[in-house]
């Protein structure tokens, strides 16, 4: 009970509550990137109707729902990484400094190829600024000064 309660009323960065309400934000958009596709199909008017695929070939309810079920997946590992994150666990700092890199990279894709998700980029962007300041990456033991232990 002693380490839980150390734990919670340990000072943490600005950064830190920076990058939480970032990837709240990030919820937020992935939850309505769930829904999206399926609204355009009319899913919830006239249900799965018609076949998800032909043969080895998505057709267009099959895609939308294929994206609908990886964006929801993304949001339940955004909450997964979130409290982790807010645990200080070291884990959910690489999870989430590589899972900000793949995002901008698709971002980017996703500038140079169609329409882009400039909240989506913005957010990531604040995110990898936040995640490489150095009380952050002490705070979960990315950064070690010559005099700290090991943890």
């Amino acid at each position: 009970m002693q380490q839980r309660k150390k734990v919670w009323t340990k000072k943490r960065p600005i950064a830190v509550t920076i990058v939480a309400w970032a990837i709240v934000l990030l919820f937020i958009v992935r939850l309505v990137q769930v829904f999206d596709p399926l609204i355009e199909m009319n899913v919830f008017r006239d249900g799965l109707g018609s076949p998800l695929t032909s043969g080895l070939h998505l057709m267009p309810l099959g895609a939308a729902v294929l994206t609908s079920a990886v964006y929801l997946v993304a949001s339940l590992v955004g909450i997964i990484v979130l409290i982790g994150f807010l645990r200080v666990r070291r884990w959910a700092w690489v999870v989430l400094m590589a899972w900000t890199g793949g995002s901008l990279a698709v971002g980017l894709i996703q500038y140079f190829y169609s329409n882009p998700n400039y909240l989506v980029m913005a957010s990531n962007a604040v995110i990898a600024l936040a995640l490489n300041q150095v009380d952050v990456q002490r705070i979960f033991h990315i950064r070690i000064e010559q005099n700290e232990p090991r943890p």
